[in-house]
């Protein structure tokens, strides 16, 4: 058994449910007004494009927004595209999310928005950071790609920003998507899209062999892939990628409730052997997220996984400010982010499926052990 990041255990009732998504018409914003309410929502080709609608709708350009210093550098290019200067918030140590007494310190007058990410599934204090938005007059953007169906006091994140946004496939077998929360009143037009190649090799990928085998040597060929097909103009989300966020959200509330409690038990057993994990309350663990013991080469320990069939990830372990361009660009003193920094360098994304047993979690947590007995004698 590979223990990577597919979506779909492959078997006789998947298939049946997979190859009908390749030919009947999508119905999705019914399923989801329960979850949205008094919103509209939109599906785009990627969820970056939905957060480039957002700094369009909102006006956002030649501005500043403060931003958590522990995002995906993949914000870089859209941030220079619309004269964006992000502020950068350090992070909490066991949340990932950003300090918010750090806001205030650092607002000034050209700032007009923040960007709040739900980082792994943990939600943010959002009760405090409305406080401030109103004080001080920002938009609020909520990035949820990692917290679908996440709470705050009971109430599901999207619904507390100005507008939210979520990249479909990083919690749902989808082969691109992201999703678009906002104003009935926004009129939003999007170019029409088609399964193509890259959409097949996505869905190759939701099956552990093929992940297996793109891990290793598909990261060259996908980024080629990517920038080649490119588009300027706003695009939709294809049929076949709708209908498999569609037919795996049906079970998504009952397989997270089983998810979770596989994620607890699973941080239990990383405890025993020194890791540090997040017990926040309503963590939907998009990921297993952990920081590994301090005398532990995190690097070493991946690469020893990965030869045992178990894909652990860092994720973006180089988060945007540690990008040699963006501190070049927004001359980035790296002393003001002391966690993020630590935990860049900390930070291991455990496989957690929601097909896996209790028994797949103890076969996990054996092999772990044994490469980290391997790791400190390599060290």
């Amino acid at each position: 058994m590979y223990f990577v990041h597919p979506q779909i255990k492959l078997n006789g009732k998947n298939f049946l449910k997979i190859f009908s998504c390749f030919f009947r018409k999508p119905d999705l914003k019914n399923k989801l007004s329960f979850y949205f309410p008094k919103k509209q929502i939109v599906f785009t080709d990627m969820g970056r494009t939905a957060f480039k609608i957002i700094i369009e709708k909102l006006n956002l350009e030649n501005s500043e927004m403060l931003v958590p210093a522990y995002i995906c550098d993949i914000f870089y290019p859209i941030f220079k595209k619309y004269n964006i200067s992000p502020i950068f918030l350090d992070i909490e140590p066991f949340s990932f999310n950003i300090k918010i007494e750090e806001i205030e310190r650092k607002i000034t007058p050209k700032t007009k928005s923040i960007l709040i990410s739900h980082t792994y599934g943990l939600a943010n204090n959002m009760e405090k950071i409305l406080f401030l938005a109103k004080k001080y007059n920002l938009k609020v953007i909520e990035d949820c790609s990692h917290s679908f169906l996440g709470k705050y006091k009971e109430k599901y994140l999207g619904n507390f920003g100005d507008v939210s946004f979520i990249s479909l496939y990083k919690q749902f077998p989808t082969l691109r998507g992201g999703m678009l929360i906002c104003p009935l009143d926004w009129e939003i037009d999007l170019e029409k899209t088609f399964f193509s190649f890259r959409d097949f090799i996505s869905f190759l990928n939701c099956f552990s062999f093929f992940a297996n085998f793109f891990k290793k040597y598909g990261g060259e060929i996908a980024y080629k892939m990517l920038k080649k097909e490119k588009k300027e103009r706003f695009s939709e989300i294809n049929n076949v990628s709708s209908n498999l966020f569609s037919t795996f959200l049906e079970n998504f509330e009952k397989n997270l409730t089983k998810r979770i409690e596989l994620a607890l038990f699973f941080q239990e057993e990383l405890k025993k052997l020194n890791f540090e994990v997040q017990e926040e309350k309503n963590n939907v663990f998009c990921y297993l997220s952990v920081l590994a013991p301090k005398k532990l080469n995190r690097d070493n320990f991946v690469k020893l996984l990965r030869k045992d069939k178990i894909f652990a990830t860092r994720i973006w372990h180089t988060p945007i400010i540690l990008n040699p361009e963006v501190q070049k660009e927004y001359k980035i003193n790296l002393s003001e982010y002391p966690q993020t920094i630590e935990l860049a360098k900390r930070i291991v994304n455990f496989p957690l499926q929601n097909f896996y047993s209790k028994k797949d979690i103890e076969k996990l947590i054996k092999k772990i052990k044994n490469t980290i007995d391997k790791s400190f004698l390599i060290c």
